[in-house]
């Protein structure tokens, strides 16, 4: 699986770019399935407007850059459909669109649906993560960022990359999610972390990782892997 994590999709055209790259063929031969579930567990997001807007593509920079096609997978339900109605339609998709909200009750349901037991399998296929979307693949999120308690009680995530994400640095509407902030965030994560602003992303694909960006980012703490 090629993955594009981002702070707040798609923003702009380096990351686009960058996209392209990796479906290698354009958006509109693409057929995508977008996954809301992370924002029905964030009090600030959802469930409502948000979901309905990123379902319906009037979020333009996930699910409304112009597919081919956009379904939804709905995590929550998975487990009460039985799997050859659903497994398939995965493996088919050219793109995942994971939306942001919660990242700890996205990574309850991706295991409790067994979709994260897909995920390693799914080796054609593109992951663009938004926030929360984007900090399901880390090994932890940090307490900064616990909202919904998870019946482990710990900050875990599926730990699919090495290292962890600090989204939306400096947000005009986040005046707490400054660099000073992540900074101090990463001296508990005890590993690798990445603090992005809105207009940046990490690719990682081939077993590497690289940084574009159109904005400001920055490395904090511990070693990345190879």
């Amino acid at each position: 699986m090629r993955l594009l994590l981002t702070s707040a999709g798609v923003r702009n055209a380096s990351i686009h770019d960058v996209l392209l790259g990796l479906l290698g063929r354009p958006v509109a031969d693409c057929d995508a399935l977008c996954i809301p579930t992370a924002l029905y567990g964030h009090p600030a997001v959802g469930p409502g407007l948000n979901a309905r807007d990123f379902i319906t593509g009037k979020s333009d920079n996930m699910t409304g850059l112009g597919w081919k096609s956009v379904g939804v997978l709905e995590l929550t339900a998975l487990p009460t459909i039985d799997e050859e109605l659903w497994v398939p339609k995965v493996r088919d998709a050219d793109v995942l669109l994971v939306a942001g909200g919660d990242a700890l009750y996205l990574n309850h349901w991706m295991r409790e649906s067994g979709f994260a037991d897909l995920l390693p399998s799914l080796t054609e296929t593109v992951y663009v993560g938004m926030s929360a979307g984007s900090m399901v693949m880390t090994p932890r999120i940090g307490e900064w960022f616990v909202e919904w308690t998870p019946p482990s009680g710990d900050d875990a995530t599926l730990g699919i990359v090495d290292f962890s994400i600090f989204p939306h640095v400096d947000h005009p509407m986040l005046p707490y999610n400054s660099m000073a902030a992540a900074e101090k965030w990463a001296a508990g994560i005890d590993g690798p972390a990445y603090a992005i602003d809105d207009e940046t992303a990490l690719v990682v694909a081939d077993g590497s990782v690289e940084v574009v960006s159109e904005g400001h980012w920055k490395l904090l703490g511990g070693t990345l892997a190879g």
